[in-house]
C-alpha cells in the first residue's frame, strides 16, 4: 500500500475509531443502563428499583468526556447550568495533560436505616468507564483508585472547605471491561476499604471512613452467564450481534425500553462498529491486491535479468 494510502487509511479509521468509542461512552451514559449498574454494583441502591434509580436518584444530565480528571483543567464550563450542582467539573493539572471522565454524574440514594419519612439523604459521585483493554500494561485497579482520589480532592471547594472533612461525599469508579481474556470471563468485583482491628477497640463506624470503591465489569460473550447485569452488558457491547438482535434480547429478555434515545444511540454505535469493519475489509482486498501487482512486477525483472 503507498504510504499516502496508509496515512489516510490511518486517519480515517482513527476517525472511526473516535466515533464508535464516543458513541459506546454515550450509549453506557443513559440512564437505563447506568440504573441497571447502580442496581448491582452500588450498595446503596440494592433496595431500589431499576425504574426508580432512573427516574429519582440519577442527578441531571451525566457528562460524557467533558470532566477531566486531572486538577487544573483550564477548559472550563462558560455556563454555571453547564455544571452538574454540586461537582467539580475540571479535574487537570498544569503539568499533566488532560484526562477525561468517559461519564460522571451526581446521585443521591436514600439511607438503609429509618422509616421512609426520617430517611436521610446519601450524595454520591459516580464515575463509569468503557475499557476495550483490559491488560493495558498497567493494573485497571491502580487506575481507577487514582480516579477516585481525583473525584475526593476535587470535592474541596464545591463540596467542602477548610477542615469541613464532614461533607466529604463518597465516590465510586465502575470499569466496563468489554473484552476480558478467557481465563477471567465473565466476572464482577468490588475494591473498598474496610475496617480490620490490630487491636480491637474503636468503633466502626463505615460512614466515616467508606468514601471510596472501585468496581471491575469483566465482560466475555463468548461465555454463558445466568448474571442479569452482565448478560444484559454483554449484549449491548456484542461484536457478534446485529443491532435488530441486541434489540430483540434487550427488549424481551431485559425488559429495556428500546423506543427512546438508547435504541437510537445503540443503533448509531452498531452502525459505525458495521462500518469499520467494511473498511477492513476494503483495506484488505486492496493491500493484498498491491500485494499481488508488486510480487508480480518483483518476478518479472527477476526473469529479465540476464543470467551468468
Amino acid at each position: 500500500m503507498p504510504m499516502e494510502n496508509q496515512l489516510a487509511h490511518a486517519i480515517t479509521q482513527t476517525e472511526y475509531d473516535s466515533s464508535y468509542d464516543k458513541a459506546a461512552k454515550k450509549l453506557l451514559a443513559n440512564k437505563q443502563i447506568l440504573a441497571q449498574i447502580m442496581k448491582n454494583c452500588v450498595n446503596e441502591y440494592s433496595a431500589c428499583s431499576v425504574d426508580e434509580i432512573a427516574e429519582k436518584y440519577i442527578e441531571g444530565t451525566p457528562e460524557v468526556g467533558t470532566v477531566g480528571v486531572h486538577v487544573d483543567d483550564t477548559n472550563r464550563p462558560k455556563k454555571t447550568s453547564d455544571v452538574i450542582a454540586g461537582s467539580n467539573n475540571e479535574d487537570s493539572t498544569l503539568t499533566e495533560g488532560t484526562i477525561n471522565y468517559d461519564v460522571r454524574f451526581d446521585a443521591i440514594a436514600p439511607a438503609s436505616e429509618g422509616s421512609a419519612e426520617q430517611k436521610d439523604v446519601i450524595r454520591l459521585i459516580i464515575n463509569v468507564e468503557a475499557q476495550t483493554a483490559f491488560n493495558p500494561g498497567y493494573p485497571l485497579t491502580k487506575r481507577a483508585i487514582y480516579y477516585c482520589s481525583r473525584m475526593i480532592s476535587a470535592q474541596h471547594g464545591p463540596i467542602f472547605t477548610n477542615s469541613e472533612y464532614g461533607k466529604i461525599r463518597k465516590v465510586y469508579s465502575i470499569w466496563v471491561c468489554m473484552q476480558a481474556p478467557k481465563k477471567i470471563g465473565n466476572a464482577i468485583s468490588e475494591y473498598s476499604i474496610k475496617k480490620q482491628d490490630i487491636i480491637s477497640g474503636l468503633p466502626d463506624r463505615p460512614e466515616s471512613y467508606d468514601k471510596l470503591s472501585v468496581v471491575i465489569i469483566a465482560l466475555n460473550e463468548k461465555m454463558e452467564t445466568n448474571d442479569e447485569l452482565l448478560g444484559m452488558l454483554n449484549t449491548l457491547f456484542s461484536e457478534q450481534k446485529t443491532y435488530l438482535e441486541k434489540k430483540k434480547e434487550l427488549e424481551e429478555i431485559y425488559q429495556m425500553r428500546m423506543d427512546n434515545e438508547l435504541g437510537k444511540e445503540m443503533n448509531l454505535m452498531c452502525n459505525l462498529s458495521d462500518l469499520v469493519i467494511e473498511r477492513g475489509i476494503e483495506q484488505g482486498i486492496e493491500s493484498g491486491i498491491e500485494q499481488k501487482s508488486y510480487n508480480l512486477a518483483q518476478m518479472m525483472i527477476r526473469e529479465a535479468e540476464p543470467t551468468d
